[in-house]
């Protein structure tokens, strides 16, 4: 008889229409509520709201994707948050203009 070994996969399913709570963005990229308030304090992911509590924070769905880039520049390039945040704001531009290149 042989062993198998089996990788678990799990996941997290969003709904692109909901806002996400502070917890819940915290929970899903697996960061930290102050590395989730730094992400915000350099403009990297913007809450909906202008709630008085971080904690009543609620953030696009978006957010997530954006959060996980941050984190993955942070860890494979080293750099800092604002270096992420100069980082996406670049990507964001490069895909601007490929919509633009693409409708001509």
């Amino acid at each position: 008889m042989t062993v198998q070994m089996m990788k678990i996969i799990s996941g997290v399913i969003v709904d692109e229409l909901a806002p996400m709570s502070f917890a819940s963005v915290c929970h899903c990229c697996h960061i930290s509520s102050k590395e989730l308030k730094e992400l915000v304090r350099y403009g990297i992911v913007e809450p909906l709201n202008s709630a008085d509590s971080y904690s009543q924070w609620q953030f696009p769905s978006s957010s997530i994707l954006r959060v996980q880039t941050a984190n993955r520049l942070q860890r494979d390039l080293g750099v800092n948050a604002a270096g992420a945040a100069l980082a996406l704001e670049l990507l964001d531009e490069v895909k601007a203009l490929r919509r633009l290149l693409a409708y001509r």
